[in-house]
This record gives structure tokens, C-alpha cells and sequence, in this order.
């Protein structure tokens, strides 16, 4: 993606911090989540020191399930695991359901297995699908998470377009995901944690530091918070804000289909 962050109108695109060609991208992307399915979990926990728990109940109050019978459905984004959706139909009342649509096989087999331990399988189902070209009828759902997954789309502006025509109107698009650290200081030791102790750890726990070197530069690759929320209005969406959090560690960024 060109560094502007603007349509991609080259060929090439990043991976980290590599120049690859767009049409490749996926594959890589692919491998990665196959190496880290099992340890996904663990993989978040290692890239935000355990953060990533209180995030994800940030976003899952912003979706706001109702509490009654009232048919509520969740289109989780890049969420093989299952994580925002059990989150969010636990959170919900009896008429909240949630699709799960990623597009790596090892990460959805892995929240299929989860949802059965939980007992939640009746009520969040798995989808094989691409966020860039989504496999659902337009105005479907009532809200759209995607959770630091939007970095490892190659092309970011087809899956915002797809999040804002599966939406029903008066629905809410919702964007976890790394961003700028903004503090002083901070940022110096944050990027020496994500360069130097992350991958070391990956290797040691996963037996990849090369998968979790590339997500930690996937994030300083993904547009600023000012850039990304002008793409998700370019998208069609209104009342578009970002809340910063952990001094910039990550945003959630969202934006509603009036």
C-alpha cells in the first residue's frame, strides 16, 4: 500500500516491513495465522502484556448487545477464535447472535472447538469467508467488529466498503486495533519491547519469531489514527471517532451507517 495510505493503485503492497506483491500478500498473511492459531490467545497477550482483555471488553460495551429477546446479530471480522463473539453474545440477551467470518481454516477450527467448550455453538457460527469480499447479503447485520485484524488486509478500503454494505442502517462499524504510541518515553519502550523481546519470545513459546516479527511490523505500517478514520468516512460511514488507549498503544475506531 503506498505510504500515504491512499488507494492502492500499484501493485506491491507491504508485508511488515517488506515490499511484496499485492497478490501475494493473503498467502503470507495466511501462513502466519497458521503458525499462530493454537497460540493466538497467547500471541496477543505477549504483543499487549495482557491488555488485550480489557480492550476487547472496551469494544464488546461499545457493541451493546441488548440485554432482551430482541434479535440482535454481530458480524465478527478476522475473529477465528471466537473471542469478541462469545464475549459479546455472553454480554447480550437471548436474541443476540454473532457470524464469525475469517479467512484462515487453522483459526476457525480453532473457535469452532471453542464455541462447542463453551456450549455456545448454538449461537456463533464460523465462516469461511475474505473481508474484502464478504459472503453475506447487503444490510445483514446490526454491528461489525474487527479486531487486530484490519492490518493484515491487503486491501484495507474493499473490506471497509464490504463492513459498510453487510450493515443494516443505523448500525456500527467497530475498529480494534494497534496503533501510535503517543506519549514520550512510552513509545521509545514500547518499540523496544515489540522489536526485541516479542519475536525472542516467540520463538521460545511458538517456535517462530519470524510470524511475531511481522505483526509487530504490521502495526507500524497501518495507517495513523487521523488517516484511518478519513478512510473509514471514504467509506461511507458518519460520526466517525477514535478513542486512544494505553497512551496510543491501540484505537478503537468507529463509524455508523446512517
Amino acid at each position: 500500500m503506498p505510504t500515504d495510505h491512499s488507494q492502492n493503485t500499484s501493485q506491491d503492497t507491504h508485508f511488515g516491513f517488506r515490499t511484496v506483491p499485492l497478490a501475494e500478500k493473503q498467502a503470507l498473511v495466511d501462513d502466519v495465522f497458521h503458525t499462530v492459531a493454537r497460540r493466538y490467545d497467547l500471541m496477543n497477550d505477549l504483543m499487549s502484556a495482557g491488555l488485550h482483555r480489557a480492550w476487547k471488553d472496551v469494544l464488546v460495551t461499545a457493541v451493546n448487545p441488548p440485554k432482551s429477546d430482541r434479535p440482535f446479530h454481530l458480524l465478527d471480522v478476522a475473529g477465528g477464535t471466537g473471542d469478541i463473539s462469545f464475549r459479546t453474545v455472553e454480554a447480550g440477551g437471548a436474541g443476540t447472535r454473532s457470524t464469525v467470518c475469517d479467512i484462515n481454516t487453522d483459526m476457525l477450527e480453532v473457535g469452532r472447538e471453542r464455541a462447542y467448550a463453551r456450549g455456545l455453538d448454538d449461537v456463533v457460527e464460523f465462516i469461511e469467508g475474505n473481508a474484502e469480499s464478504l459472503p453475506f447479503p447487503d444490510r445483514t447485520f446490526d454491528a461489525y467488529t474487527i479486531a487486530f485484524g484490519i492490518r493484515n488486509v491487503p486491501r484495507i478500503e474493499a473490506a471497509l466498503a464490504e463492513a459498510y454494505r453487510v450493515l443494516k442502517p443505523g448500525s456500527r462499524f467497530l475498529c480494534l486495533e494497534f496503533s501510535t504510541v503517543d506519549i514520550p518515553g512510552l513509545d521509545r519502550i514500547y518499540d523496544l519491547y515489540s522489536f526485541n523481546v516479542i519475536p525472542r519470545i516467540g520463538s521460545m513459546v511458538a517456535g517462530d519469531a519470524e510470524a511475531y516479527r511481522y505483526l509487530v511490523e504490521s502495526i507500524r505500517k497501518f495507517p495513523k489514527p487521523k488517516t484511518f478514520a478519513r478512510m473509514i468516512e471514504a467509506a461511507g460511514f458518519r460520526r466517525v471517532d477514535v478513542r486512544m488507549m494505553s497512551g496510543g498503544i491501540v484505537a478503537l475506531h468507529s463509524g455508523w451507517r446512517l
